[in-house]
Parts: C-alpha cells; structure tokens; sequence
C-alpha cells in the first residue's frame, strides 16, 4: 500500500487511512460493468437507479431500470405519464412510494431545472424523494462531484478497513458522513471514484458474511485483519422482517392491481390475505398514500384508472 495522503478538506489537515489511487486503481479493474455506470448515462438515468436499487439487489433492478430509461429517457417523458401506469412499470421493486415520489421529482425537474438534473447536492436534496443519500450518489457519480456517498456497504467497509470493527453497527447519519469525508481526497475526481470504488468493495469482496479477505485491495493495510478479524460486538442491529407484516400485504394487494387492466372489486383484493382486519389496514394504508384510488362503483384501481 502507498503511503496515505493527507487530507486538508474543510481547512483541516487529517491523515487518510485508506490510499485513494488503489482502490480506484481496483475498482476501475474489477467493477462490475453496470449499464448506469456507462460514459453515456446522464443524471436522469443515474437518478433512476439510485432510487430503484434502495434496498433491492442489483439484479432486479437491470430490467426494470432498462425498460425505463427506453420507455422515459427524460424526466419529462416521466412526468407526462399517468401515475398508475408508472407503478405498474415499477413492477416487484418494493417499496412502491419510490416510484411515485420519481415521478413527482420529474415533474420539478422538467418544470423547474430545464429538463436535466442537478448537479449539486442541496438542489438534489429539495427534489420530491431525494434524501441525504440519493443527493450525493447523483452529485458524485453523475456529476464527479466531491460527496460523501455512506451506505451499509460503505459503512461496513471503513469500520473493518479503519476501525478493526466486525460491522459498523446501526447508523448515525452525521458521524458516518463525517467518517467517510475525512477519507477522501480533496479535488473532485478522484473523490468521486474513490466513493464509488468503497461502495463496490463493499458489495462484491467485503460482504457481511464472506468477505473474500485475499481479493480485497486494502487486503495489507486492513485494521479489521490485523486484529484478528474479531466479531461484531456492539448494540444489536435492527432487522427488518417481511414475512406477515403490512408491507408484505401491500405488495400483495398491488400485485392484483397492477395485473388487472382497471379497477377491480373489493373481491379479488380480498382473496389475497385472510386476516381482514390486516388486510383492511393495508388498503387504507395505500389509499392514505395515493397508490391505491377507489372507483365511485366501489372498485379499487391504481391512480387515474378509473
């Protein structure tokens, strides 16, 4: 490993722990060739990943995202589209309210920034749906921009990397934002390659449960191997579960909708679950939303199919 640089963002000179240049000197060897990462791909198509792969594995997200960007290469294209029709197009991602606040930040930004997204972090962050995450994974990755990127992955690469910790534990936003700015280079280029060179790292050699030590670039210099590799010993981390809770209702309930071709009656989204006072809370729940409408007849369909 070369020697670390120091790092003087924000007028303060610290040591970098990690080498900027190899890591980005692996990543651009061994990245994996993801059609959002493509020379060719702008902020639109860059936005529309980010928010497809919250939570969701990368490979259920290649066809969905393709589609779109074939169907809506321009927010534009995006926000003329009725609503129901974009949910039925987002498919089995999860989390459908994703798609329905993308299409409201089409909307901003067809009307308000000429049809191409914002480069800077702060005007990113007052789209519709576009939280501290999603912000700067678009400022860096579109734009090249010097942003610290923090999710899970990344978070789990610098406690091993850095810290000699098993796992970074539950989040704290600004402590693990500041942990990973302190890391970057300070000139924009490479800052936005190295954040996205932590982020693969993360996802394909230092994973949760098998991380393939030997191929890991910051293999010698790793705090967490040095020390033995010792477990995660910190406060319990908190695990989503799907299986028999609303959000698993949900997804039931528009699996129907979207493959209808209109609204249907109260009958067939009955079928779905048995429990009816769950199922009757997860209706509401989508209708409180806006993801579900209700027919003057007593039929419930996605938005504007009535």
């Amino acid at each position: 490993m070369r020697n670390p640089e120091p790092n003087t963002v924000g007028g303060e000179q610290r040591e970098a722990a990690l080498d900027p240049d190899e890591l980005i000197e692996w990543f651009t060897a061994e990245g994996r060739d993801l059609p959002w990462r493509g020379p060719d791909v702008d902020g639109w198509g860059v936005l529309v990943s980010e928010t497809m792969l919250q939570q969701t594995p990368v490979n259920r997200v290649l066809p969905i995202w393709r589609e779109w960007l074939e169907r809506w290469p321009r927010p534009s294209d995006l926000a003329a589209a009725p609503q129901g029709e974009v949910l039925r197009a987002w498919g089995k991602l999860g989390y459908p309210r994703r798609a329905v606040r993308l299409h409201e930040a089409a909307g901003v930004i067809a009307s308000e920034h000429g049809d191409r997204v914002p480069s800077d972090v702060d005007t990113l962050l007052a789209l519709p749906g576009v939280g501290t995450y999603t912000a700067r994974a678009v400022a860096a990755f579109a734009y090249g921009e010097r942003a610290p990127v923090v999710d899970t992955n990344v978070r789990r690469v610098v406690a091993r990397a850095v810290h000699g910790a098993g796992d970074a534990g539950n989040p704290s936003p600004k402590r693990d934002l500041a942990d990973v700015d302190a890391l970057l280079p300070a000139d924009d280029h490479r800052a936005s390659g190295m954040s996205a060179a932590l982020m693969e790292l993360g996802q394909t050699v230092c994973t949760v449960r098998s991380p393939a030590c030997e191929s890991c670039p910051l293999h010698h210099g790793c705090a967490w191997r040095a020390a033995g590799k010792p477990a995660y010993d910190g406060p319990p981390k908190k695990v989503q579960r799907f299986a028999g809770t609303d959000r698993q209702v949900r997804g039931l309930l528009l699996d129907v909708l979207r493959g209808s071709e209109g609204p249907v009656p109260r009958a067939s989204l009955d079928a779905v679950w048995s429990e009816a006072a769950q199922r009757d809370r997860a209706l509401d729940s989508l209708l409180v939303d806006g993801l579900v409408e209700q027919t003057e007849d007593g039929r419930f369909g996605l938005p504007g199919e009535q």
